[in-house]
């Protein structure tokens, strides 16, 4: 398999002979507004510009899409993907805001067993995207909705490929490392975290513990220094892997470099 980075979330899977889109945010650099709860409101996203134009992203052959928040989808992918791409959503609300956009082909992922399709096995992960009670009033206030979802990938003569997505460490990632062993994990690692409460993706400390969780596991650290609420950037995930141990099994691929794994 490949995992080439493009930017934030956005990624391509090769796998089983398919290219994969994940999570497209194709916006150019600046052209969405601040987070109003963000530590900065009035720095715009996404921070940095894609590595390419956003038309040689569509040569794939579907694409996921974790949730429908900005920096996973967003107005210019609406309108560039084609609309008869196959689209797999992470949950059946998602699939019809995605229908009701005009794709013709979008398939949710179920929430219990496999989604099959040409030769993958598709499943969909827990995620707990921000931890506390605040949580629900915070997303109200943003008008979004709380959901999010990972995904994981088997396919013959393939390694077992599981993209956590936006969710902090918490049992159900656990439980899916337990139950998966899987040999790649994708990890969208920029600590994320608005003005309440805490984090609301992983951070240094939740990439350990997967670490520590799978421990044959190769490790990719996606998600990064792209939009205006991350806070852990590229070297400091780098030193504190360093110093704690497992930097040979971590990968923290630049936007634009293809990673071949395990």
């Amino acid at each position: 398999m490949q995992f080439t980075q493009i930017r934030n979330a956005t990624a391509i899977l090769t796998y089983g002979g398919k290219r994969i889109l994940i999570d497209p945010m194709f916006a150019e650099r600046f052209a969405l507004p601040g987070l109003p709860l963000a530590a900065d409101p009035t720095r715009r996203n996404p921070t940095v510009p894609l590595p390419c134009p956003a038309e040689a992203l569509l040569r794939v052959d579907a694409a996921l899409v974790t949730h429908l928040h900005f920096d996973h989808f967003d107005e210019a992918a609406a309108r560039l993907l084609p609309k008869t791409l196959p689209l797999f959503a992470g949950d059946a609300t998602d699939a019809e805001a995605l229908r009701a956009l005009g794709f013709a082909d979008v398939r949710a992922l179920p929430g219990e067993g496999t989604l099959g399709w040409e030769g993958l096995r598709i499943r969909r992960a827990p995620a707990l995207h921000g931890q506390g009670p605040w949580m629900a009033d915070l997303y109200a206030r943003l008008g979004v909705r709380y959901a999010a979802c990972g995904a994981l990938f088997q396919a013959p003569g393939e390694p077992t490929f599981y993209l956590a997505g936006d969710t902090v460490w918490f049992p159900g990632v656990e439980a899916t490392l337990r139950a998966f062993d899987p040999d790649v994990v994708a990890l969208n690692a920029c600590c994320a975290r608005l003005t309440q409460g805490g984090p609301i993706i992983m951070g240094a400390d939740d990439v350990w513990q997967v670490a520590q969780a799978a421990p044959r596991a190769t490790l990719v650290a996606t998600h990064m220094e792209a939009v205006s609420h991350a806070t852990l950037t590229r070297r400091a995930l780098r030193a504190f892997a360093e110093d704690n141990g497992f930097a040979g099994r971590l990968r923290i691929p630049a936007d634009g470099e293809t990673l071949a794994l395990p």
